[in-house]
């Protein structure tokens, strides 16, 4: 058992609650941040949902929008894990709603896991940050950045670009001892452990329930979240991963007629209800007038978005699962779970 204690900003979020089940695996002490404490029992069901004893998970409420708690949430904690981070279901007419939550909310994090002497905090971004404002005739890289000035950037894109650079200006100019690491996830699956669903699950639920007649030609990629929780575990403790970003994908972009076909092919008689009808690509920008859906699909039309995670492979020893694997755990807990 180790005596280290791991702060987990967003214990009841996707991401979130498999970092704690992560943790406890491996032996850590575990504290978690919530908005309400009346919250706890559900990261508690959460964590047994995922195989853990949550018998020594601490709590601190905290809100990523006030500076009250976070100097009590993170003492004597040895590592940090900002998970939590706003991800709308619509776009919001004002981007700072959401820039400015995402931002300042890291700061917080990181300035509060500063004054307690953290050694290390692990920052969830996302290759939102990375691969949104150019277009390399090779993968995307961590050498990559989205300009967060870019005028044809969502408001999501461009407050994962934001809060990133603010926190590696922060560590740099008043960081002090205080080391970070970056996780940039792509399009996060697998087992879901309750109804807090990642963007990219929600796609596949709404497939799986035949919400959506017809699918676009756009793509995505994808990464299992057991292995994403593993690649922060893995920047948390390895020497070397301090002051570096780690991209988290798993294989090539899949589109989305092919995981349509994925589902149909793997699931049998749970995805009857996924659509074989494809949108076309003009119908896609016609309706993006109107629909802001199919407006958040528009940058994805006829463009491929390759990223590489040899880096995180490579220094740190990471082996995720297969992009089909990530996708049909996915669609196998939603069943699992009655939401389908």
């Amino acid at each position: 058992m180790s005596a280290e204690l791991v702060v987990v900003t967003g214990g009841t979020g996707f991401v979130g609650s498999h970092c704690i089940v992560r943790l406890l695996d491996a032996g850590y002490r575990v504290r978690t941040t919530l908005r309400s404490l009346a919250r706890a029992d559900e990261v508690r069901a959460l964590v047994r949902a995922g195989g853990a004893d949550p018998a020594g998970l601490e709590y601190a409420q905290t809100d990523l929008l006030h500076d009250d708690g976070w100097r009590d949430a993170v003492a004597g904690a040895t590592f940090v894990l900002h998970v939590a981070s706003p991800f709308p279901v619509r776009q919001p007419k004002d981007p700072d709603e959401l820039i400015a939550p995402a931002r300042d909310g890291s700061l917080r994090v990181l300035r509060a896991a500063r004054d307690a002497h953290v050694r290390r905090v692990v920052l969830t971004s996302s290759f939102a940050a990375v691969g949104y404002s150019s277009r390399p005739d090779r993968p995307f890289t961590e050498d990559d950045w989205t300009d967060p000035d870019d005028p044809g950037l969502s408001p999501y894109v461009r407050s994962k670009a934001v809060a990133e650079r603010a926190a590696w200006d922060f560590v740099d100019r008043e960081g002090g001892d205080l080391e970070l690491s970056v996780v940039n996830p792509v399009g996060i699956f697998g087992p879901a452990l309750g109804t807090d669903l990642s963007s990219s699950v929600e796609l596949l639920l709404a497939l799986l329930k035949g919400s959506v007649p017809a699918v676009p030609r756009g793509q995505t990629s994808g990464v299992d979240v057991r292995d994403v929780a593993d690649l922060h575990v893995r920047a948390m403790t390895h020497p070397d991963a301090a002051g570096e970003r780690f991209l988290a994908v798993s294989g090539e972009p899949i589109t989305y007629p092919d995981l349509a076909r994925l589902l149909r092919d793997r699931l049998g008689e749970d995805a009857r209800r996924v659509p074989r009808l494809v949108i076309p690509d003009w119908l896609v920008r016609v309706g993006a007038s109107v629909n802001a859906e199919l407006r958040a699909v528009l940058p994805e039309l006829s463009r491929s978005r390759r990223a590489s995670s040899e880096k995180a492979r490579r220094m740190l020893g990471w082996q995720p699962r297969s992009r089909d694997e990530a996708i049909i755990a996915s669609a196998e807990s939603l069943v699992r779970l009655g939401l389908v």
